[in-house]
């Protein structure tokens, strides 16, 4: 995994102030209440409230309701108009406060929309004759760039489409897709050749092929992810839909019924009253899962929007969903697991070669090594051996850079033939000059790798001189959040190119549960696939082209902003941060939202059964007389107690929009554990609060003379 900090750092301090989080107001700011609640009244059309059937029946029951009471207006009425009026006005707010609590969680998302759009602009694009920088270019508006088109794009001008740098490379600044304040480097070739549409290149040029048609753009599928989340349902909304639609269905049939046995009680007792259409309405309302129904949205809603907080991007709304579902964590050894810059602290010399000998090689082998590991191991020579002020250009030096292939570097001075690198490639190299590789250096190799240690072999044309000790940090508390992970039943599996015995040392030093040692895209793919297969849900980061693969076939993929364009298309989460630790972020938020979902859904039905003892037996309490047995609250009136358990019913939605929109405390446990905590607080609260709720509102009516 690339470490962007490193590139970042070479313009000034690594300072993220990040650039989806600053559109975002209070939890229920001043302005976002008052645009949610003008959307309310807007969502009242039927084709919107049809798509929550739930609340759809509640706002059928509204109608009716209201119907009944101009009909009590002007005419014979079966109640009270006052009461029918009453019931009716509580009955549509419950509609709007459903409607509300959407609203404001689109309302966030939308401010993120905004901002996005903010950062598109039209551009006049350097649209070149031929893929080279001294070609003839024209001026053309970037809407109407190509996908495959090649442009230039020089210091001071702005990128005017998604694409891949073919020539070139410049410094970038990114905040304003990012929020990251140090510029980027970008390049052609590797896994920092993509560019996005609407930065800045503020030094040198780039030839940048497009790799987009107009409208597909990176922020064009940000702005529509985020303007249309709210109409994503995922698999596992889609499940409680419908469940939500079968007890629906259930009371519906059950409430309909309910009528012609009362009238038949009436003729056949010979006194009473029959039971009304308004309190038969309000009977269904309060026993139909309306807390949940209302909520629903607005929850999934939420859980995509906290995660642009994390300023991830997600393609879809089932990536957000799978995320909470996840069984299996990929992640890449370095920068994740690991600090990722490894660093020399010690030179082993084989038998007959003294230290500071080798130590001299191994600088001399690194001095034109521009990587981390390179620069600590000449300042490792220097500090230890004080070998400092190499003329080494005057002595006609040439270097030998590392590549994939040879997996080594070094230098050609005086006839000698320097080398570092692998172990198996130094001795493919010794071998080849007519030397041998001593036992005793690859007991050397061995140690240091069972240490969780990187070991570099160094030669000195065909003679093996010895061993350089890399260590690779694993960061602080990485192996409590896995252990976190583990409770949650999710095992983590480490990827690195590292050989099995560095990398099973890591591996236990970290924490994770299984490690892939020397990975190829291959193997990852392979190794997705067989979890896949077990019926386990997996989940990845990425950032390279041989990355994406594996991305495509992971349930969860998310693609670092700083890789490449394929890695981006592949992923269907896109981290704008570009930090490989995100995913266990991301997991965490989805584990989260699915908690909420599972609490509030609890607490829901629960708080429906409190509802029974305090609207049935005042519902039926003229028919029959004996149910007043079941006032257990002791309510005032049955007027009182029917309007007491509406007003609670609409109320309640309210009362939980902050919970919907924030989540619940996140906390790794298991499912067994959460089932029981959800049983134990939203379950038994549930049960409890509706009847301390209903019995104020009760009192309070009584109070005031309303019943």
């Amino acid at each position: 995994m690339s470490n962007e900090k490193s590139h970042a750092s070479l313009y000034g301090p690594d300072i993220r102030t990040p650039a989806l989080k600053r559109p975002h107001s209070a939890l229920l700011g001043p302005e976002l209440l008052q645009q949610a609640v003008w959307e309310s009244f807007g969502k009242l059309a039927p084709q919107t409230q049809f798509k929550n059937p739930v609340m759809f029946v509640v706002y059928l029951g509204s109608i009716l309701t209201t119907l009944l009471w101009l009909q009590a207006l002007f005419g014979q009425g079966e109640a009270p108009a006052g009461f029918i009026f009453a019931v009716t006005v509580w009955l549509w707010f419950t509609v709007l406060f459903a409607n509300f609590a959407e609203a404001v969680a689109e309302g966030r998302s939308k401010a993120q929309a905004a901002f996005l759009r903010s950062a598109k602009r039209d551009i006049m694009a350097k649209k070149l004759d031929a893929p080279r920088r001294d070609a003839n270019y024209s001026k053309v508006a970037s809407p109407l760039l190509r996908r495959g088109d090649v442009v230039i794009v020089e210091a001071g001008d702005f990128v005017p489409g998604d694409g891949e740098v073919i020539e070139g490379v410049a410094s970038v600044d990114e905040s304003a897709i990012t929020g990251e304040s140090a510029p980027v480097i970008r390049e052609s070739g590797g896994d920092f050749s993509s560019v996005t549409g609407g930065t800045r290149v503020l030094s040198d040029w780039l030839v940048v092929r497009i790799s987009t048609n107009p409208g597909e753009s990176f922020l064009d599928r940000m702005i529509a992810m985020v303007e249309s989340a709210k109409r994503q349902k995922t698999p596992n909304e889609i499940a409680l839909t419908i469940l939500l639609v079968a007890f629906t269905l259930i009371f519906l049939k059950t409430t309909a019924t309910l009528l012609p046995f009362s009238l038949y009680s009436v003729e056949t007792a010979g006194g009473g009253q029959p039971i009304t259409i308004t309190v038969l309405v309000a009977l269904l309302v309060c026993l139909i899962p309306t807390t949940i129904g209302g909520l629903l949205s607005a929850i999934g809603v939420a859980g995509i929007g906290r995660m642009m907080q994390k300023n991830v991007v997600a393609t879809s709304g089932r990536a957000v969903e799978a995320a909470g579902d996840v069984d299996v964590l990929l992640l890449d050894k370095t920068g994740t697991i690991t600090l990722g810059n490894r660093h020399a602290s010690t030179f082993i010399p084989a038998t007959g070669v003294l230290e500071n000998e080798l130590a001299d090689a191994a600088q001399l082998a690194s001095l034109a090594d521009e990587t981390p590991e390179g620069r600590s191991i000449v300042v490792l020579a220097k500090q230890k051996y004080g070998l400092r002020e190499r003329d080494i250009h005057a002595l006609g030096a040439t270097f030998v850079h590392f590549t994939a292939q040879t997996r080594m570097s070094g230098v050609n001075l005086e006839g000698r033939q320097i080398r570092k690198g692998a172990a198996d490639a130094v001795s493919a190299h010794v071998l080849e000059l007519g030397g041998t590789f001593p036992r005793q250096i690859q007991s050397l190799v061995d140690d240091v790798a069972r240490r969780g240690s990187t070991p570099l072999v160094v030669a000195d044309g065909a003679r093996a001189l010895g061993v350089i000790e890399l260590k690779d940090i694993v960061k602080g508390g990485i192996k409590e959040r896995f252990a976190e992970l583990r409770q949650m039943g999710i095992k983590t599996i480490m990827i690195t190119g590292d050989n099995r015995l560095t990398a099973a040392a890591i591996a236990a030093e970290a924490g994770v549960d299984d490690f892939l040692a020397e990975a190829t895209p291959e193997a990852k793919l392979k190794l997705i696939r067989k979890h896949q297969e077990d019926g386990r849900l997996v989940a990845m980061t990425g950032d390279g082209t041989n990355d994406a693969p594996a991305l495509a076939q992971a349930d969860v993929a998310v693609a670092m902003n700083t890789g490449t364009q394929a890695a981006k298309e592949a992923g269907n989460m896109v981290d704008l941060d570009s930090n490989p630790t995100k995913l266990i972020e991301i997991v965490e938020t989805g584990k989260q939202m699915l908690m909420t979902r599972g609490a509030l859904t609890t607490f829901s039905i629960a708080n429906d059964v409190a509802k029974y003892f305090a609207i049935i037996p005042a519902a039926f309490a003229s028919t029959y007389p004996v149910l007043g047995v079941l006032n257990v609250m002791g309510l005032a009136t049955p007027a009182s107690a029917i309007l007491s358990a509406v007003i609670f019913n609409a109320l309640i939605i309210v009362a939980l929009i902050p919970l919907a929109l924030k989540g619940i405390r996140y906390r790794p446990v298991g499912a067994a554990q959460l089932l029981r905590t959800n049983l134990l607080i939203y379950g038994l609260g549930g049960l409890i609060v509706p009847f301390i709720g209903i019995k104020a509102i009760d009192m309070l009516l009584v109070s005031v003379g309303l019943v």
